[in-house]
């Protein structure tokens, strides 16, 4: 499981697909969120502007990314 610390309150759903290297580009990430490749906290999330907290898991293509404080 990958696991992203955030550096401010929270982290956008398509940067942490990027920064999690799950995908090479903004454009990516848009059109997996989009088409409902990805899930967060279980539901499949399509808006890629989402805001990730603390405690969110973020589920895409066999991939886990937790998402936590410092």
């Amino acid at each position: 499981m990958e696991k992203i610390v955030l550096r401010d309150e929270f982290i956008k759903l398509g940067q942490a697909l990027k920064a999690a290297g799950l995908v090479e580009s903004g454009v990516e990430a848009k059109e997996m969120i989009t088409e409902g490749y990805v899930k967060v906290n279980g539901k499949v999330e399509i808006q890629r502007g989402k805001k990730l907290y603390d405690g969110d898991l973020v589920e895409f293509d066999g991939n886990q990314i937790q998402i936590a404080k410092q």
